[in-house]
């Protein structure tokens, strides 16, 4: 870390945008870059979108190149002391080369369909198979060639999960679906090489599994797909180059495992952002507190209470910030920058300039 370069671990964190003029792109892919533009009371992080399953954002070796928008974040970064993390897109690949060499690559789900050519919810739902070891190889490959970039401070993960086996409640609608329980083609894990793989070390094929939400040791053996890509693969390879390594992830971690798999408090990451968007989940700010306050007891890194304010007015805002903090998140992370309209920057200053003072 350069000296006068202001650290990552601090108390409050908002998205402050850089104009899409400034880096010369276009106003969607400057929304895509601010999201994860950070700053917080005596310190500031920036966070730019290197690869979104599809193209890659900066000069890489193994992905389609789109252009180097990381290079042209960097220097205005630093003109702002402001660190740069890298946000990739794990899990979902829609790199035609792999989806069209490499099909046996991609989850499935337990109506042995594949996320390559019928993803679930969304078409850029093609979610890889966490546990095979060329995907582990392959999302480890976009995290070297990241670390390698010398004035990135960092590399967060986002989508490193299964897809979601149960959507947050205000999203059914949406996708005009009940999920009062996991059906059959939400729930993945299901591929050809980890079906082989646990028939192997216990002895049944999960698709004969008559209760797979209910069979544990099925439930961990997918939770651990994704940890021990995250453990063994992602997080050696940042700290190598002396990054840091954060992710996105769900709420909980409760939560998080049975909605999409992912048992973060394992994880042995620098940082954590649960996304808790309380308006998906039809709660307000004593459900933001009650979910920070058990990721905060679970792990041992810093929690940045992630917040989605789109819809959120002056008061719910401040609410929701006070109640985070007063969990014990080390800061906040909001979604997104063109969210943070005057009145929200003005109370997160006082909730800032207050916090400074105890």
């Amino acid at each position: 870390m350069r000296r006068g370069r202001r650290r990552l671990p601090s108390c409050c964190r908002c998205t402050i945008p850089a104009s899409p003029e400034e880096l010369g792109v276009h106003p969607y892919q400057h929304r895509q870059i601010s999201r994860r533009l950070e700053t917080r009371t005596g310190g500031a992080a920036a966070g730019g979108n290197s690869c979104n399953g599809k193209e890659a954002y900066y000069p890489s070796q193994h992905l389609p190149v789109k252009t180097d928008l990381l290079g042209r974040i960097v220097p205005l970064a630093r003109a702002e002391s402001l660190e740069v993390h890298a946000w990739m897109w794990a899990m979902p690949c829609m790199v035609p080369e792999i989806m069209s060499q490499h099909p046996d690559w991609y989850n499935v789900n337990a109506k042995s369909e594949s996320a390559v050519d019928k993803p679930a919810y969304v078409d850029y739902y093609r979610f890889l198979d966490p546990g095979r070891p060329e995907v582990r190889e392959w999302v480890q490959a976009t995290v070297k060639e990241l670390a390698n970039i010398g004035e990135l401070a960092g590399i967060h993960l986002d989508y490193i999960r299964h897809p979601h086996a149960i959507l947050a409640r205000a999203l059914w609608s949406k996708y005009n679906i009940v999920q009062d329980k996991v059906h059959p083609q939400y729930d993945y894990g299901y591929s050809d090489y980890e079906r082989g793989r646990y028939k192997h070390k216990h002895g049944i094929d999960p698709l004969n599994i008559a209760d797979p939400e209910d069979d544990k040791k099925w439930v961990q053996f997918r939770w651990d797909m994704v940890t021990d890509l995250v453990n063994d693969y992602l997080v050696p390879a940042a700290h190598a180059k002396k990054k840091m390594i954060t992710a996105a992830v769900f709420p909980g971690p409760s939560l998080a495992r049975t909605m999409v798999k992912q048992d973060w408090g394992r994880w042995k990451l620098d940082a954590f952002l649960p996304m808790l968007y309380s308006e998906f989940y039809q709660a307000g700010p004593e459900w933001v507190q009650q979910q920070t306050r058990e990721g905060v007891a679970t792990v041992k890194k810093p929690v940045y209470s992630g917040l989605f304010i789109y819809n959120m007015d002056e008061a719910a805002f401040t609410a929701s910030v006070d109640a985070a903090l007063a969990a014990g998140a080390a800061g906040i992370a909001i979604f997104s920058a063109d969210a943070l309209n005057e009145g929200k920057a003005r109370a997160l200053r006082r909730i800032t300039d207050q916090k400074a003072k105890t």
